[in-house]
């Protein structure tokens, strides 16, 4: 790692005119200021474009901006990969355009890479953030495993979600090494909205070793358009989970080391309907988590 290496931001936006001025503003409060920030319009039609085109305009050696030919809507996958190739980082971070960071999330996160130099990727907490619109209280989720620990391949792939019981890492709360990201392909196209993150993730778990951060530095914005929210409301959950699962079956043939366990796990998935409520399970756990934060008080 250089002294002070440079830290590619890549924030994919789609008619987030209402929160792209607050996710920008948290880049440029960041204490660390080796960065540059990659802004993908993926086919808006409000303002969010002249917004991103303001910040370019006044910050043209730190941000970025990109759209697709004609400004078309590719998704997520292709709006990330698109970032990816035009950024010179050592390291990549993603921000999505309703998120936000904290001034010290930067900072912190180089802070543990340094002190754990065999990491490829680091993921820390993340602020599952109600107040912005509501008195529903926040709530800091831990990735779902033993805190402040590095972990070998493939343990992460047995201890998350989809396949382990414990929550996966936030986008917002995730910074990994370029030759990583690369390595694996990027972000895989045919998966363009829900489960493109849980593809990368995986690809990642089964191959380097990854540093689970107690920290908390980001906060995750809580919306009922969201597409997980979405997708509930319109009955496509399941079968977008059903085909992650059918690609991680292939994926794994395809690999050089066999991972006993996590077939099992990845069998007992496919075959169990239980498996495939997994993400309203995580939920019901959040809410029980709030309502106890509620009468409780939030601890950070």
């Amino acid at each position: 790692m250089s002294a002070a290496p440079v830290i590619s931001i890549v924030t994919c936006f789609l008619n987030q005119e209402a929160f792209l001025e607050e996710m920008i503003n948290s880049v440029l409060n960041q204490i660390y200021t080796n960065w540059q920030l990659l802004l993908v319009n993926d086919g808006s039609t409000d303002a969010s474009k002249t917004i991103a085109k303001k910040y370019t305009a006044q910050h043209p050696e730190k941000i970025i901006y990109l759209e697709h030919p004609d400004c078309a809507n590719l998704g997520l996958s292709a709006s990330r990969n698109l970032a990816i190739s035009k950024s010179h980082g050592e390291f990549i971070t993603f921000l999505d355009g309703d998120d936000v960071w904290l001034k010290e999330y930067l900072s912190n996160q180089l802070k543990v890479l340094r002190n754990n130099p065999e990491a490829c990727m680091i993921c820390e907490a993340s602020e599952y953030w109600h107040s912005w619109h509501s008195i529903t209280a926040d709530i800091v989720i831990p990735v779902g495993s033993p805190q402040n620990i590095l972990f070998q391949p493939p343990q992460l792939a047995e201890m998350l979600y989809p396949l382990g019981k414990g929550a996966a890492p936030c986008v917002c709360g995730i910074i990994v090494k370029r030759e990583t990201l690369v390595g694996i392909g990027m972000f895989n196209e045919a998966f363009s909205g829900m489960y493109e993150d849980q593809v990368f993730l995986m690809k990642i778990y089964l191959s380097e070793p990854v540093f689970i951060s107690s920290a908390c530095y980001n906060r995750y914005r809580q919306r009922a358009n969201s597409l997980v929210h979405a997708s509930h409301a319109q009955g496509q959950y399941q079968a977008i989970r059903k085909r992650y699962l059918l690609w991680l079956k292939h994926y794994l043939t395809q690999q050089p080391n066999r991972y006993p366990t996590v077939e099992l796990l990845l069998q007992q998935a496919l075959h169990s309907p239980k498996a495939l409520d997994g993400v309203v399970s995580l939920f019901k756990r959040v809410a029980g988590k709030v309502s106890r934060t509620l009468k409780g008080g939030l601890v950070r």
